[in-house]
This record gives structure tokens, C-alpha cells and sequence, in this order.
């Protein structure tokens, strides 16, 4: 395919959040010239079906990526290390999902309806947020700009389907395996069976950190998209068996006092949000509900009873859309819409 616009390589073409990507960049109708999906070695020449057309995946190589305006990529940390210097130095913009640059301080960490600013302030390259920290922050915002934030606790439900496809596929073979009594079935993607069960571990422990990456993700992250170190983060992180779509229990304490009905009215009118609270008729965010979503879903807003100046709430988005690859797209956007990408 060919025609006005710009040129555009997925990298991780053939993950879950790469071919999110691709179905997101024809629904949003982005201004394209060309897609080109980029896949390892073993996946090159593999075809993709892209509304009416097929797509055929490249590997990554000083050829392949030249001529390309800008990049979506979602292929792991070491990857983007190589590559993203190099799709720069080749002219693109690299709107990095990978946990590779997110904390470099050169780097803008960008939330399309948080920080949108900050995208101008990129040297070619421009991180996208971990998923659960997204929701949280899409959320946390109007309430930042209203009262303050002095401390967040967040206990995060995280599906499997944040881990990858494997992880994904693993869950439902135990789910299988159990159900036909066989109790201990083969795991892989993580440490302990996930099927039937909670683990209060997503991501790894580093040596000597009793948190894990998730965790200190979430908290590093977090205050350098609302640009408040001062914020004190509690964060557990956990992964559950759903396969799509991040659930976060949040407690906020607020500098000024903020009721429960004026945090709905915020939140009610805040970009990328979507409130359901009616607890008493059962309607209240479910990651069922999110999967397919790109707004993030808030509801069982209310008034924590030991602190006057905290509120809990339940936040729940789809961590491969708008945890992940929707939040790519409207970054692209947005350079389009600034002006702070060229045409090749």
C-alpha cells in the first residue's frame, strides 16, 4: 500500500500489543502512506491480513529501516535498546512501548490526555507509560488538578495477557488440565500455576528490592508523568486469571479536601474516562466490561473511613488497548496534530 501520509513500522508486528497497533492505525484512520510490520527473524516474510490488504513482516536491518517517519514499537526492552537509536539516526520518531526508556530523563513519558506537552520536548524518542500505571494516571489526573495528591496505595489485578500470548495460552491449558482434575499442571510464564489462583507477583524481583519491577514501575512511573516526586506510592501488584484487561483498587489522599460526588463530577468530565458507580444496582467497572475499551472505567468512588482527605476507587481499562497500543496511536497523533513529525 501506498499513498499520502506517512511512513509507519510496527516493531513486534506479530505480538498482542503490535497487532493491536496495526487493527488501531486503520480504526483511527491515521494519516498513512505505508505500514511497515517488523518481526524476528523467524517471523520475516510471514503475512498479516490489514483490512483489505497483506501485509508482509520484515526483519530488523540497516536497509529495512530506512525512509520511515515514525515508529510504533513493542518488540522488548533489549530490541529497543539496539534499535531505537537506529530508526532515529534513519530520520523516524520511536514511540517506544518497552520498559527500555521510560526513566531516562532525556525521554518524555507520555499519557495522550495527562501530559500531552511533554511530547514536544522529545530527542526522538518518546516512551509509553507501563499499563497499569496508565489506567491509574488517566484517573488520578482531574483529581491532581482539583485537590492535590500526597499519597497513593494501589493494589493492581493484572491480566495474564499484560505477560504475552504465552502467558495467555498457559492460562487457558491449566484452566483445561484443572477442571479435568489434574491439579498440578505444567507452568512456565510464571512462578506457581495461575490458573484458579492469585499471585502477588507480576514482574520480578531484583536482587536485595522486595518490590517488583511492576511495582517500582508503577511508582517511578507515576511520578514522573504527573511531575510530583513529592507523591508517597505504596503499590502491590498482582496477576490474576483474566485474560484482558488491568484491575486497580486506589486509594488517594488529597492535599485539599475533595467529596466522593465531586470526584465523580471530575472524573465524569475527563478525557479517556468512563464512570460506572451504582453499586447498589451491581454496576461497577469489570475487566469484561473494558476489554475492547479505550476509555478507562472508574467506579465504587468513595470516602475512606479513617482519612478525611482520602478516597478509594476501583479503575479498570483494557491493558492491551489503551494500556498499551492506544495510547502508541494517540501519541502519533498527537505529532501529527503538532506538527512535530515530517513527512519523508
Amino acid at each position: 500500500m501506498a499513498g499520502d501520509g506517512y511512513r509507519v513500522g510496527v516493531v513486534g508486528a506479530t505480538g498482542l500489543v503490535g497487532s493491536t497497533i496495526l487493527g488501531l492505525l486503520a480504526q483511527r484512520d491515521f494519516p498513512l502512506a505505508e505500514v511497515v510490520p517488523f518481526a524476528s527473524e523467524r517471523s520475516a516474510g510471514r503475512e498479516i491480513e490489514w483490512g483489505d490488504t497483506v501485509l508482509e513482516c520484515r526483519a530488523l536491518g540497516e536497509e529495512a529501516i530506512q525512509g520511515l517517519d515514525l515508529v510504533l514499537s513493542s518488540a522488548g526492552g533489549k530490541v529497543s535498546g539496539e534499535w531505537a537509536p537506529r530508526f532515529v539516526d534513519a530520520g523516524a520518531v520511536v514511540v517506544d512501548n518497552t520498559s527500555r526508556w521510560r526513566m531516562h530523563d532525556e525521554v518524555p513519558l507520555v499519557v495522550a490526555e495527562v501530559n500531552p506537552d511533554a511530547a514536544a520536548g522529545h530527542k526522538g524518542i518518546i516512551a509509553n507509560p507501563n499499563c497499569s500505571t496508565m489506567q491509574m494516571v488517566v484517573a488520578l489526573k482531574p483529581l491532581l488538578d482539583e485537590a492535590g495528591i500526597e499519597r497513593l496505595v494501589v493494589s493492581t489485578y493484572q491480566a495474564v495477557s499484560g505477560t504475552g500470548k504465552e502467558a495467555v495460552d498457559e492460562l487457558l491449558a491449566q484452566s483445561k488440565r484443572v477442571l479435568a482434575g489434574d491439579e498440578s499442571p505444567p507452568v512456565a510464564a510464571y512462578p506457581h500455576r495461575i490458573a484458579f489462583n492469585a499471585l502477588p507477583q507480576a514482574g520480578a524481583f531484583r536482587d536485595g528490592d522486595d518490590h517488583t519491577e511492576e511495582e517500582r514501575k508503577l511508582i517511578g512511573e507515576t511520578r514522573k508523568i504527573l511531575d510530583k516526586d513529592s507523591i508517597r506510592i505504596s503499590a502491590t501488584c498482582v496477576r490474576v486469571p483474566v485474560v484482558t484487561g488491568h484491575s486497580e483498587a486506589v486509594n488517594v489522599e488529597t492535599r485539599e479536601p475533595l467529596s466522593p460526588e465531586r470526584a465523580r463530577e471530575l472524573l465524569a468530565d475527563a478525557p479517556g474516562v468512563t464512570v460506572v458507580d451504582d453499586p447498589a444496582a451491581a454496576r461497577y467497572p469489570m475487566p469484561i466490561d473494558a476489554a475492547g475499551r479505550d476509555d478507562v472505567l472508574v467506579g465504587r468512588i468513595r470516602r475512606d473511613p479513617g482519612n478525611e482527605r482520602a478516597l478509594d476507587m476501583w479503575v479498570v481499562s483494557d491493558n492491551l488497548r489503551k494500556g498499551a497500543a492506544t495510547n502508541a496511536v494517540q501519541i502519533a497523533e498527537l505529532l501529527v496534530e503538532r506538527e512535530l513529525l515530517t513527512s519523508g
